[in-house]
């Protein structure tokens, strides 16, 4: 079993490697000839990966692998790890169920368990088979003890201590059939939402569309709904998020679009579109893919009552001084190491348990 420094000294290497890396496949910079055979595989892995799921277009999985680079830095993972007494550290075997509904969905809780110290014995999404095996594989390269932590699990699991699963609400039932006698955390569905007052700057409305449309809206953090108040002028809205018009050009998301609206305009449901995303008013936090929902609101304190009533279903709240815990325009798909999925610290979890 590895100790504490080599387990934080291959994460710093692994960040290392995403950062260089997208700089190669950004600029085809000059390497040296070790890092470039990695490299070389690293296309090769995703592009695999974007034949096995349509949904994980190259700028995706190179935007996840670089916001990963800026948390896998000795200074983001101190920061993080010395709120915990890892002396306190059990090794254990924690069983991960992954989703894959956006590139590298589960890697938080693949950190979170090895780098504790546990083994992990993973259970792969069937839309996002191809990454994380890579990326253990580079890191074993780089912490060869790490082997003995690392395994990947197909059909039935056995022999764990532990388990994190992530999921829908249906597939939740059946993880607390199978696993609900085992130290658990069990997600569920879960959508973000943007609370808008109408003075929102052109700027924020933007910087909102990288909340809407980053991973196509797959993600859990995906702003999905929109609160907007009385009269609210969705031109504007529509304005500001001109810039992300190309996304209709990626087919899986054009045939979403169009199959949504032929369903809406059949049901005879009011929507407004722009040629690339529709808006309608729906109680509903879950919307379709090309499909924002949105509802009205009259008083900022009863909205407020309500989302906080709300809360087990919501992921991530954008807003401009609207609550406490809100999270900055555009900043949805930047979480930082402590932003714990449903609010559980994994961490703390890892180490009760």
């Amino acid at each position: 079993m590895t100790d504490l420094r080599h387990r934080f000294n291959a994460f710093v290497k692994l960040g290392s490697f995403f950062k260089e890396y997208c700089k190669y496949a950004k600029n085809k910079i000059q390497i040296d000839d070790n890092q470039h055979a990695w490299f070389v595989k690293f296309d090769e892995i995703l592009i695999l990966a974007g034949h096995h799921n349509g949904w994980f277009t190259p700028e995706n999985i190179l935007f996840s692998i670089e916001s990963w680079a800026e948390l896998l830095t000795p200074s983001e993972l101190e920061s993080w790890l010395s709120k915990y007494d890892l002396g306190k550290s059990r090794p254990k075997t924690v069983a991960l169920i992954m989703a894959g509904n956006i590139p590298l969905v589960g890697f938080h809780d693949f950190v979170s368990a090895v780098i504790t110290g546990n083994r992990v014995l993973v259970k792969l999404s069937s839309n996002d088979k191809i990454l994380l095996p890579f990326i253990a594989q580079y890191l074993i390269e780089l912490e060869p003890l790490l082997k003995d932590q690392i395994t990947f699990a197909e059909g039935r699991l056995d022999d764990f201590d532990a388990v994190i699963a992530t999921g829908s609400d249906n597939t939740s039932r059946y993880f607390e059939h199978y696993f609900g006698k085992k130290p658990n955390i069990i997600r569920r569905n879960r959508n973000s939402v943007a609370i808008l007052s109408g003075d929102e700057t052109n700027d924020e409305l933007m910087a909102l569309g990288e909340d809407i449309f980053r991973y196509y809206g797959l993600g859990c953090r995906s702003v999905s709904k929109l609160f907007v108040p009385q009269n609210y002028n969705f031109e504007v809205l529509f304005k500001a998020l001109y810039p992300f018009n190309t996304i209709i050009e990626q087919k899986k998301y054009a045939n979403n679009y169009d199959y949504n609206k032929a369903v809406y305009l059949m049901s005879l449901y009011k929507i407004l579109e722009n040629g690339f995303l529709m808006l309608k008013e729906d109680k509903n936090y879950a919307s379709p893919i090309a499909t924002l929902f949105y509802e009205f609101y009259e008083s900022p304190e009863e909205l407020k009552i309500r989302l906080t009533n709300e809360k087990d279903r919501i992921q991530c709240m954008v807003a401009n001084g609207f609550m406490a815990d809100e999270v900055p325009f555009g900043q949805t798909q930047k979480p930082t190491l402590t932003d714990y999925a449903d609010n559980i610290d994994t961490v703390d979890f890892l180490l009760k348990t």
